[in-house]
């Protein structure tokens, strides 16, 4: 098969599939080996990159997806058909502390801070960005929490290396994060609940 035909039925993979295709479940399905998937993604990132469309092919999730083109953000809100979270400053410091700590349990996150977290944590959990890992080896074995591969989506991470340092989340300003949203459907992902918190 030639390279350009592996590239268009990959194009149709990452089209059909909600979620984030890893370059292993390419190569299994073209029955390739998973550099050559990988090799063949790159190109399409470089391809998509490079020309003026709508939508790029992004590495997110530690996978692949076609996503809309962030500058063209205000269009897209214009249509009215992404759903839009918006987060609670309650639940945005519930989430970045899951983020940074996991595995983490609910005394460390409430001992941080320094109010019950349950009603957050459910809500956090319900939307699928944080999901429960297991439970910690001490007596009363707490659960224990950590992020999930929508949290990566959401955030349009490719793993969680890609979180900002502590020093650059600790200089957004207060007012931002107490107003911070994120905007689902413009890249086309699952949703991942709904509502707001």
């Amino acid at each position: 098969m030639l390279p350009s035909e592996q590239k268009a039925i990959i194009e149709g993979l990452l089209f059909i599939s909600e979620t984030p295709l890893k370059a292993e479940r390419i190569a299994a399905v073209l029955e390739i080996e998973r550099a050559e998937a990988q090799r063949l993604l790159y190109e399409l990132v470089a391809d998509y990159q490079s020309a003026v469309r709508g939508f790029v092919l992004a590495e997110v999730a530690e996978g692949f997806q076609f996503r809309s083109r962030p500058e063209h953000a205000e269009w897209y809100r214009r249509l009215g058909r992404q759903r839009t979270f918006r987060f609670s400053r309650a639940a945005l410091e519930t989430l970045a502390i899951v983020a940074y700590r996991q595995p983490v349990t609910r005394p460390e996150i409430e001992y941080l801070r320094g109010v019950d977290s349950g009603g957050v944590l459910k809500t956090l959990l319900d939307k699928r960005l944080v999901r429960i890992l297991g439970k910690r080896e001490i007596p009363g074995r707490p659960l224990l929490y950590g992020t999930t591969r929508e949290f990566l989506e959401f955030f349009n991470l490719r793993d969680l290396t890609g979180l900002p340092t502590l020093k650059e989340f600790s200089e957004i300003a207060p007012e931002t994060l107490a107003d911070a949203t994120g905007t689902m459907g413009e890249a086309g992902i699952a949703e991942a609940g709904g509502g707001n918190e």
